[in-house]
């Protein structure tokens, strides 16, 4: 179930420069590269001469050279220059994809161009608030539906199994009792999750060490089809956590699921210090903590595709926990329906 007329994160804008990076999104073969002067362009990686990849090629001043026989290609997808040839053929162009550049991300459309609102992309402001919100950067292929990581970042219940060590630290008693506030919206979901006088995870404890047993939330919005804003924290326990000042931890994640194909994906994430703003230490702390449970989470949920591939899902059954993923699943299809309504 991959949406085409979406926007999906295509690359953070740092990972793009004016040497050619090849990715496959939603299935199709994909040249991200940026002109001499600095745009951003995303065109199908295949030369319409002889269907040689781009991505192999080299950007000059009047485009992207295809280094099989010199045909070069401007950001419209449009052929610009054929070598020893004066006449260009209007079939000589290859597709061109619409790319926005926004919160320090590349965001690519994949349906028609027509309907390509950039109002569409989420807004995520904390990227660009470094002095707020420090923040780390990364990317990692997952071998699984993007779907499959969306359920896995809507079942917090996962945390006391998957990462006891890392993110998830609680007994499962913990996790199960925790006070969730769950709410559809137009895109998505809202969910909230409270945990009461519980232990410190380890990775806040890591990050900030608490004397003493913590008031916890997590606070999660599913923007469908394929974006889960987080922001997780801890005061003291008892303290008001509006007003609560040291020891506290506040962390924002924002992840972006980018179908590569049915069975793949790319897992674009960042984490950020609201805590401890000043302290770069603290910030890359953070970042190291959270790659230790998204490497747990890579294990697991490629291992789940395989079982998926070999049996299918129809005899997979749900139980209360899987409430935020269902009313997830429910908004992806809500969206597919409205782009394909026959």
């Amino acid at each position: 179930m991959i949406v085409r007329n979406a926007w999906y994160v295509a690359a953070w804008a740092d990972e793009i420069t004016e040497k050619p990076v090849a990715r496959r999104i939603c299935n199709e073969p994909i040249v991200l590269y940026r002109t001499l002067d600095g745009a951003a362009c995303a065109l199908l990686d295949s030369c319409s001469h002889r269907g040689a990849p781009l991505s192999l090629g080299t950007v000059t001043e009047k485009g992207i050279r295809c280094n099989y026989h010199g045909l070069v290609f401007g950001c419209d997808g449009a052929c610009v220059e054929i070598p020893n040839q004066d006449i260009i053929p209007k079939k000589a162009r290859v597709a061109r994809y619409p790319l926005v550049e926004k919160d320090q991300m590349l965001w690519i459309w994949h349906g028609d161009p027509e309907k390509a609102d950039e109002s569409m992309i989420p807004d995520y402001p904390f990227h660009d608030d470094r002095e707020n919100w420090p923040h780390i950067h990364d990317m990692m292929p997952v071998k699984c539906h993007y779907l499959m990581l969306v359920d896995n970042l809507l079942d917090a219940t996962h945390l006391a199994y998957v990462h006891p060590a890392s993110v998830g630290g609680s007994a499962p008693s913990v996790h199960m009792v925790a006070k969730n506030v769950l709410d559809a919206t137009d895109n998505g979901i809202k969910l909230s999750r409270q945990m009461s006088n519980a232990p410190a995870p380890p990775v806040y404890n890591n990050c900030v060490p608490f004397p003493g047993m913590i008031d916890r939330w997590q606070n999660f919005e599913f923007i469908a089809p394929a974006f889960v804003i987080q922001y997780s924290g801890g005061v003291e326990a008892g303290k008001d956590r509006a007003t609560a000042g040291a020891p506290r931890f506040d962390m924002r994640i924002f992840h972006a699921l980018t179908p590569e194909t049915d069975t793949s994906c790319f897992y674009f994430w960042s984490t950020a210090n609201g805590h401890e703003t000043d302290n770069p230490a603290a910030t890359d702390m953070i970042d190291s903590e959270i790659r230790k449970a998204l490497a747990e989470d890579k294990v697991m949920v490629e291992a789940q595709q395989e079982r998926i591939n070999e049996f299918g899902e129809d005899w997979l059954v749900d139980n209360k926990a899987d409430a935020p993923r269902v009313m997830a699943r429910r908004a992806v299809a809500k969206m597919m329906q409205r782009q394909n309504p026959d």
